[in-house]
């Protein structure tokens, strides 16, 4: 508990006490059994996905091993309302568990709201948007500028910009990083792009090719900034008229393709194609005519 405390931030820490946390982990003070149907999420809970393996694995765990961190609650009206330790209930639910351990809080409802959205965003259970809505959330309920909000999550100021960007691209696009079908990085990328249906069709392109995020940022790059092709001089144009025509007399006098690559203005190479080993020796005999000739 002593090396989760001290990743959770000065704003968490005035939240939740050092009594507190005593009382989570000697004797089971303060800590009671309620009925799970007594017990319900909070509907203002910033994480709307929850991970059918890994609630399956800790329904298995807690059906072994019991619930061993109690879940904070606080009373409304006739039940009690969680405000941290959701995905705890629902897997206790799955494991047809009757009674959960609870420490019951008199938060007010600010401080329920802050701690139920930095518990979730500390534990890392949030996918990249459920988190950026988080710290918007924080940011417009508590007035709160990105560096309070940084430092009550320990994290830079940056990576809370970085992460509330997010919240910029097409709701189509947002979905498919929620259903994992392209990463927060890829997601990034696609910033660049200010068209929602151009930014979509892009990331369905990064989920079927399987594109890496370096990859998205070619892709981007070439769209944003395409090459234009070099326009042609007259003087470029007449060069290249006269290799075409010396190209097709060497066809005409050799009965093959002929191709004059020119390199510089004094270097080229000729490239004469041939088909076949009596071809080649046609073109030998063809060749040495000529120059007895």
């Amino acid at each position: 508990m002593t090396a989760a405390k001290r990743g959770l931030g000065k704003g968490l820490s005035a939240l939740i006490s050092d009594e507190l946390e005593e009382e989570i982990t000697v004797k089971s003070k303060g800590i009671l059994k309620l009925n799970i149907n007594e017990v319900g999420p909070n509907k203002k809970q910033p994480r709307k996905k929850f991970d059918e393996d890994l609630l399956q694995e800790l329904s298995e765990s807690i059906k072994q091993y019991g619930i061993i961190q109690p879940l904070i609650v606080i009373k409304k009206g006739k039940y009690y309302e969680i405000v941290a330790g959701e995905r705890r209930w629902r897997a206790a639910k799955l494991a047809g568990i009757k009674e959960v351990p609870v420490i019951i809080k008199g938060y007010t409802d600010r401080e329920r709201l802050e701690v139920s959205l930095i518990e979730n965003i500390q534990r890392e259970n949030l996918n990249p948007i459920e988190e950026a809505f988080a710290y918007q959330k924080l940011i417009a309920d508590f007035k709160l500028k990105q560096d309070d909000v940084a430092e009550k999550v320990s994290k830079s100021r940056s990576s809370i910009a970085n992460s509330m960007r997010l919240l910029n691209l097409d709701e189509k696009v947002q979905r498919m990083i929620i259903d994992e079908m392209i990463s927060s990085g890829h997601a990034r990328a696609l910033l660049s792009i200010k068209d929602g249906e151009i930014q979509y069709n892009i990331a369905n392109r990064i989920f079927d090719e399987k594109l890496s995020v370096r990859d998205t940022e070619k892709l981007i790059k070439s769209i944003l900034n395409p090459k234009t092709p070099k326009k042609e001089s007259e003087k470029e144009k007449s060069i290249n008229t006269i290799y075409r025509d010396l190209e097709d007399r060497f066809k005409e006098i050799l009965g093959t393709k002929v191709t004059i690559n020119r390199k510089s203005k004094k270097k080229g190479k000729i490239e004469i194609e041939y088909y076949s080993d009596e071809e080649l020796e046609r073109l030998i005999e063809l060749i040495n005519s000529i120059k007895e000739g």
